[in-house]
């Protein structure tokens, strides 16, 4: 069985940095793509950055693109692994509980979890994110 174990949220100031980290284990991750969502009080859960299998290709959503960086570590059975999302230069509107997601099936292209359905992947319990003005 999956797990997915967010950690990293916090309160920060504005212009400050956090880095998120989500540990995955429970299957051999080779071939499964990973990402970040994010869902604020009161909206719906959007996307924010993911990642391929390896870490070789990545894809953000737009406010993301200059100030977010996801990143991966592979075990090298790849029977666990670890993606991050460090988060610089943050807003206020970047408030909200970030989720790690892993999708359910093999070799999913990154720009597709864009807009995927929920039900197409394994989610954390999601970690908060709290950016004061």
């Amino acid at each position: 069985q999956v797990q997915l174990v967010e950690s990293g949220g916090g309160l920060v100031q504005a212009g400050g940095s956090l880095r998120l980290s989500c540990v995955a284990s429970g299957l051999t991750f080779k071939g499964y793509t990973m990402g970040w969502f994010r869902q604020a009080e009161g909206q719906e859960r959007e996307f924010v950055a993911a990642i391929n299998w390896n870490g070789g290709i990545t894809y953000y959503a737009n406010y993301a693109r200059c100030r977010f960086t996801i990143s991966r570590d592979n075990a090298e059975d790849n029977a666990e692994n670890t993606v991050y999302l460090q988060m610089n230069s943050l807003k206020p509107e970047d408030t909200a509980v970030y989720y790690c997601a892993l999708t359910h099936g093999l070799w999913t292209p990154v720009y597709s979890m864009r807009n995927m359905s929920p039900d197409s992947a394994s989610w954390g319990q999601g970690t908060q994110v709290t950016v004061s003005s």
